[in-house]
């Protein structure tokens, strides 16, 4: 019974320690465009971390950072972004891989999000 709590605590500790670590940077209305806003983020991936399939209901725009992170779009392919390469998402795509390339090494990317004041940045896909 003790290796089985063992197992599923080293396996918690796991998972969470993939997430991915998101820092905003700034929000701000954007003049001219009522009801919208312009928000850029952060994200961190550790190595082997990744996201769950969502959609931001924005475009998002990515930019690499350090390391590399695989990125697709519901019908799109599946791309590898490193440090200064970017990536696009409309408010209509369904993100359905998002992770860090590497299991070793950190991955880090911007996002520049232009979405509706006060609407969330992911939303999970049901």
């Amino acid at each position: 019974m003790t290796k089985v709590l063992i197992a599923l605590c080293l396996a918690a500790a796991t998972a969470e320690a993939q997430e991915a670590k998101v820092t905003p940077l700034v929000t701000h209305a954007l003049a001219g465009i009522e009801g919208k806003e312009g928000t850029m983020v952060v994200v961190e991936y550790p190595p082997g971390g990744s996201d769950a399939e969502h959609r931001h209901n924005a475009h998002a725009f990515v930019y690499g950072l350090e390391g590399a992170v695989v990125m697709q779009v519901k019908g799109g392919k599946e791309v590898t972004l490193g440090p200064g390469q970017t990536f696009h998402e409309s408010p209509e795509d369904v993100h359905t891989v998002s992770r860090n390339a590497s299991t070793t090494k950190p991955a880090k990317f911007l996002v520049f999000f232009v979405k509706q004041k006060g609407a969330p940045l992911t939303v999970p896909v049901q």
